[in-house]
């Protein structure tokens, strides 16, 4: 299986070297194009088995799938400018908010598609990937699970709900780190040094997570376990409602759709 990927800005560059740390596909069957050299560069010195090329053209030439990683208004005047064969390639987008309508205008209504939603978690293979599939086979959509399952959390799911989905996942993060933020400047004022704050709220945060991905529980459950009458937790819990925290998040996710 050859992948070429056009763009290695954050996200192409990310997925490039999270590919080439998995199993799927081998460095030599990977080719990624840029217009400059700096972040090709980066690539080669990461694995130097990694092909690259300022040529979309070259890149795509003989590859089964073309993942094209740009900004969402650069995708038709680069897809215009090459020539990708539907019988023969999938195409996989990792451009937020470009429907399947807009690219089936560009690559025609047979090709296979898969719009491709990773946060910047990828980078540490710890993303949460959402997927949505046009025309692809049941086959195909395993091998997109597969792939960036290797990558962290890869879901499969329909394309109207990649808007609300996009909130939870790529918008998510940065709620989840101004928490952090906001969590560690506390614990500054109480008198933590900033660098012991911020590992213990983080290492914190990332317990919480595997409690609910590895036990499948509910998050109502968990803060069950640590809210005792008229302990500290609970305090704190009403403190955060009194304060609007719950409304907030749901008020800062659906504004991100």
């Amino acid at each position: 299986m050859k992948i070429a990927i056009i763009g290695a800005g954050n996200m192409g560059g990310a997925i490039a070297r999270g590919i080439v740390q998995g199993s799927k596909v081998k460095a030599v069957d990977i080719t990624v194009a840029n217009p400059s050299n700096g972040k090709l560069d980066a690539l080669n010195a990461f694995n130097p088995e990694i092909n690259v090329t300022n040529n979309n053209q070259e890149a795509i030439e003989n590859a089964d799938i073309v993942l094209l990683a740009v900004k969402p208004w650069l995708v038709k005047s680069v897809l215009e400018s090459v020539s990708f064969d539907a019988k023969k390639q999938i195409l996989v987008t990792v451009a937020a908010g470009v429907a399947f309508t807009e690219y089936c205008k560009i690559v025609g209504e047979s090709a296979t598609i898969f719009r491709v939603i990773p946060n910047t978690a990828i980078s540490l293979l710890e993303s949460t990937t959402l997927i949505a599939s046009y025309n692809a086979s049941k086959e195909q959509e395993q091998f997109m699970l597969d792939l960036f399952g290797e990558m962290g959390l890869a879901m499969i799911i329909n394309e109207s709900q990649m808007s609300a989905a996009t909130a939870l996942t790529s918008c998510g993060i940065a709620y989840v780190l101004k928490y952090i933020h906001a969590a560690v400047e506390a614990g500054v004022e109480m008198g933590i040094y900033p660098k012991d704050a911020q590992k213990m709220v983080a290492q914190s945060v990332k317990g919480a997570a595997e409690l609910l991905l590895q036990n499948d529980t509910h998050p109502a459950i968990e803060i069950d376990k640590v809210t005792t009458p008229g302990g500290l937790t609970i305090k704190g819990l009403n403190e955060l409602e009194h304060a609007g925290f719950s409304s907030a998040i749901i008020r800062a996710m659906k504004a991100s759709r």
